[in-house]
């Protein structure tokens, strides 16, 4: 495929152990790999790639003697390395003039007549010795393995003439070294079982059939299909974005329109072109009946570990701001296919909770097929995780994670103040000096933004008195906090938080799973919204983002909230905390076509996603993905026959 496409690869045989490397190229062969392409990617190419092509990869005049000489087509099965040079010097590893020796021989030792059959070549012969002459087909019940080895010119050839089968029976063996070695006859001596030496012969009867040198066959089996993201629900071609008209649906805007009953919505070129009732699509306009269904804003879960790549924290100082999340997206992950039938159209990325100052987040949209960097949603604000509490103090590492500063809830604080005073004196050096004069940091050119406003924080946190005291630090040093994650003592605090001007992303009903969050409620997502608090209910959890729609509906059970309200905490709330509510989380002309269609109201338990789009692209489907799951349990069986 990659050769197919005119992409310079190289072959590596990394990892490979004993002969394992020829053969997975012969398996690249028959799968459809040309001769040409495959001794490319072995010489050329990766001379190419390390920019060493003058020096080496081709057989030319002025270039390094660096090349192999093989017994035949390295694409045959019975080709062996016979001498591999480098800079000129040779690696011997057989004979390369060594006489071709199969056949059939009638051999003389002293007065004693046998039968010799010879296959193979140096330094593989196989030999096989007899008193009877072998059959045509090569069978000789009388056949006897012996022991041959070419050195030089000379052939050391050893067997056991087995003419007593009697158990203990004093059978001799034969030692004989032929020193004249003619295509048609062999000479040299033969040592008997009592030590005499006498003359050995050997005659050829009949030269051996001339090998049959094939190529490994080509594989006839269809390859599959080049599928996007290479992964289970990826397709064979990426969706395109229609002009789409919604009608007759329940449509809850997120706006201050609220929820709008027998509505229509039109969506063309990505975008959302009208919402209202009665509207008119342009010729070749898809139109969808949405009679007793509901249209929403795709959910945004504004804290989300998925679609990362062994990336999630860099436990081993109190600051990593200098990682970035971004640098290990995965395109790959099925979650993001799940969260996209759950009606999830993107997330923040965040860091664990290992430090105070984590690292670098990454805001992405679920476009199920495209490339890592092609998720990132474009010029999004930047953002970093921080964090409080007993992970950052190492109080639930073991008894061996004590080393590390901080270990005290007040370590954590003086983190704080150490970086910020450190970044805000780096700020001032850059400026009086410029950067060539300072010595560039990366764990503080991040800090530094946010102090600058250029970067903004999503904190991990729990207790209401460290939530006061970042509060406190922040003002301190001239900047607001963004948004406090699962915050579920902020009840406590709400009216500071509303004064301070920070937002909360919060879980629903989590509670009591460990100490510092044993006065958590369910009513604390109702209490910060009545503040006057934006809130927003997240996942941090890869199983629970396929249901944010429910967890939402809690705050209605438990705190009375109204139902648009509750809606807009998994909507157009965490886009306003990302800062990207200019572009989508709410059905408002001019926003991105972020939308899902449900089967019932998105807050009931029976609601199901017919349909999610993202950018216009329909990225799930619900009777797609009933073809898909067919076409995976096909492609499966194919792959197993």
């Amino acid at each position: 495929r990659i050769a197919e496409a005119k992409i310079p690869f190289a072959i590596t045989a990394a990892g490979c152990k004993g002969d394992e490397f020829w053969g997975n190229l012969r398996k690249a062969y028959q799968a459809g790999l040309s001769e040409a392409d495959l001794l490319r990617a072995l010489t050329s190419s990766p001379a190419q790639l390390i920019g060493a092509d003058k020096q080496i990869g081709t057989l030319e005049v002025g270039k390094h003697a660096n090349f192999f000489i093989s017994s035949h087509n390295i694409l045959s099965e019975k080709s062996t390395v016979l001498h591999h040079w480098t800079n000129g010097k040779p690696h011997t590893y057989a004979n390369i003039n060594a006489p071709d020796l199969r056949g059939k021989y009638e051999l003389s030792i002293g007065t004693e007549r046998f039968y010799l059959e010879v296959t193979g070549t140096a330094p593989a012969f196989e030999v096989k010795a007899s008193p009877n002459p072998f059959a045509a087909d090569g069978k000789n019940e009388k056949a006897t393995k012996a022991s041959a080895e070419l050195l030089n010119q000379t052939l050391a050839l050893s067997f056991l003439h087995q003419k007593d089968t009697a158990k203990n029976a004093e059978n001799p063996t034969y030692r004989i070294s032929f020193s004249t070695l003619d295509p048609k006859k062999w000479t040299g001596r033969a040592q008997l079982a009592n030590g005499a030496w006498v003359t050995a012969t050997a005659s050829r009867t009949e030269e051996a059939k001339a090998d049959t040198i094939k190529l490994v066959e080509k594989d006839s089996s269809k390859l599959g299909d080049i599928i996007y993201p290479f992964n289970a629900y990826g397709r064979k071609e990426q969706p395109k974005a229609a002009t789409v008209l919604f009608k007759n649906a329940t449509i809850w805007t997120g706006e201050s329109d609220g929820i709008l009953l027998n509505s229509d919505l039109l969506i063309e070129n990505g975008k959302i072109q009208k919402v209202g009732k009665d509207l008119k699509a342009s010729a070749g306009a898809i139109t969808i009946d949405c009679t007793g269904k509901h249209l929403t804003a795709g959910i945004i879960d504004e804290h989300s570990h998925v679609c990362i790549n062994a990336g999630v924290n860099e436990g081993t100082q109190a600051s990593s701001a200098e990682v970035r999340i971004g640098d290990v997206v995965n395109s790959e992950d099925i979650n993001m296919y799940r969260q996209l039938a759950g009606g999830v159209i993107g997330a923040q990325l965040l860091h664990g909770s290992a430090n105070p100052i984590g690292g670098q987040s990454a805001i992405i949209k679920f476009r199920w097929g495209a490339l890592p960097e092609e998720l990132k949603i474009k010029d999004a604000p930047n953002f970093i995780k921080f964090a409080l509490g007993e992970n950052v103090k190492q109080a639930n590492w073991g008894d061996y994670n004590t080393v590390r500063f901080p270990q005290t809830r007040m370590g954590v604080e003086q983190v704080y103040e150490d970086y910020f005073t450190r970044a805000r004196e780096y700020g001032d050096a850059l400026k009086k000096g410029g950067k060539g004069s300072v010595r560039r940091d990366l764990d503080l050119d991040a800090v530094l933004e946010i102090l600058e406003s250029r970067r903004f924080i999503s904190c991990h946190s729990y207790v209401q008195s460290e939530i006061t005291m970042l509060m406190r630090v922040a003002e301190k040093h001239g900047f607001k906090i963004n948004t406090f994650t699962h915050i579920l003592e902020g009840y406590k605090v709400a009216d500071k938080m509303k004064t301070h001007g920070v937002g909360a992303s919060t879980f629903a009903d989590w509670w009591a799973y460990k100490y510092e969050v044993i006065d958590a409620i369910p009513y604390n997502p109702v209490i910060l919204q009545q503040m006057g608090v934006i809130t927003a209910i997240n996942s941090d959890d890869a199983e629970m983002g396929r249901r944010l729609n429910q967890e939402a509906a809690k705050s209605v059970k438990y705190g009375g909230m109204q139902e648009h309200e509750a809606w807009k905490m998994v909507t157009i709330n965490p886009a306003k905390l990302l800062r990207i509510d200019q572009e989508t989380g709410s059905l408002k002309a001019g926003k991105s076509a972020d939308i899902v269609l449900w089967s019932d109201s998105p807050l009931s338990i029976y609601a199901r996603v017919q349909s999610t789009y993202v950018d216009g692209l329909r990225l799930y489907d619900a009777e797609e993905d009933l073809q898909l799951r067919q076409y995976i349990q096909t492609e499966r069986q194919r792959l197993i026959q």
